[in-house]
Formats: structure tokens, sequence, C-alpha cells
């Protein structure tokens, strides 16, 4: 009864919030505020080249708040301590297994701690790797090749894991690959057009999966 509910909650707000995304707030001392300028202009990309209707300025949202079940998405990301209280995880798994979906982008030193924490959330789930044949790298943008690789840190292949429920996709972890950076303004990274393109398309897919699915 407690998952209808949630599920009855999530498909309200989402429905009278259905063009706005957040960015999570979390505990543990990590930079959960980095990539400043990687959600606005991943939304700019989105709602100029796939024809969504995304609020410009993205929310922030803590994963205990019930607000959370304001956002059909929300993104992760940091290069530090991640760590989910009590509060955190409940909330999250009854957002999850509601429908709503979480991207958690690795900005390199995130995932010894993500991986602990999001054990859990589901503690009899692991993230599994996402094949290249997996809708989320279809369209509206074809990456034959799975996710691809924005900043080369340590020589590791980019790969994209997931936990399913159901069949879904409702978590996404984009692992050696930094996504978010791709996305921020040209002169943060001094990233080539072409590379920055590559990333928000990447983006650009996650966001169609999201709300399309």
């Amino acid at each position: 009864m407690r998952k209808i509910i949630g599920l009855l909650l999530l498909i309200l707000s989402c429905n009278a919030h259905a063009q706005e995304i957040a960015l999570v707030k979390y505990n543990g001392g990590g930079d959960w505020y980095g990539n400043p300028t990687s959600l606005p202009n991943l939304i700019k990309f989105c709602n100029q080249n796939i024809h969504t209707r995304i609020k410009s300025k993205p929310g922030t949202v803590e994963l205990s708040s019930p607000d959370l079940l304001s956002y059909p998405f929300v993104h992760l990301t940091g290069h530090g301590n991640v760590f989910f209280n009590e509060y955190d995880v409940n909330n999250l798994r009854n957002y999850l297994t509601a429908g709503g979906f979480l991207h958690i982008d690795d900005n390199y030193g995130i995932d010894t701690y993500i991986r602990k924490e999001m054990k859990k959330v589901f503690p009899g789930s692991d993230f599994v790797e996402i094949p290249a044949t997996h809708a989320i790298f279809q369209k509206p943008y074809a990456f034959p090749g799975g996710l691809p690789k924005i900043h080369e840190h340590d020589g590791k292949r980019p790969q994209a894991f997931g936990i399913f429920i159901g069949g879904k996709l409702v978590c996404l972890y984009t692992y050696e690959c930094d996504l978010g950076d791709g996305w921020e303004d040209a002169e943060v990274h001094n990233d080539p057009a072409a590379v920055r393109e590559k990333a928000l398309k990447m983006g650009a897919n996650i966001i169609n999966y999201v709300f399309n699915n």
C-alpha cells in the first residue's frame, strides 16, 4: 500500500512539475554543487534540440525531502564523500520504486562512496553494466559504442551501470566518462565543440529516456 501511495504521489507531482529537473544535495562533505553550469546547459540543449520544455533553472533537492517526488529526473555528481542517512535511503527507495529516475555522474572520485550508499537503498541489487544496445543509447542520438568518453584521466573505458526495477532502468550511473564536465560552459574545461556536443547529445538521450518511458 505504501508503494502504491508513493506511486500516486509521484504521478500527481510529476504531472505538476513534469518539465522540471533537480540537482541532488547530499550529505558527507562531497562537492554535490560541482559543475554548476552543466544542468542549465543540458536543459538549454534539450529544449532547443529535442523539443522539451524544461524550466531553465534546475531545482536543488535533498534525498530525504518530500520534494524529491516533484521531479521525474534528479542528477547527482561530485568528486568526494557521499553519505545517505536512514531518511535519505527510505525516501530514495520509495522515489525510485514509484517511477522516479536518478542519474549519478562520476566526476572522478565518487565511485567508492556511491556504490556503498546505493547498496543501502537496494541491498539485494547491484549495478549492472548497460549494453550499447539499450534504448538509452539509441535515440534521439545514436551511440553504437555505448557511453562516450568525454574526459581522459586514467585511461579506463567509460561504463554505464544501472539498477533496474521490473526491467525498467531507474538509476543510471555513468562511470569514467565525465558527462557533466562536458555539459559545462566551454571555457570551464576548454573542451572542443565536438566533445561538448557529444556529451550534450548523450545527456539528451538520458532526458529523452526518462520523459518518454
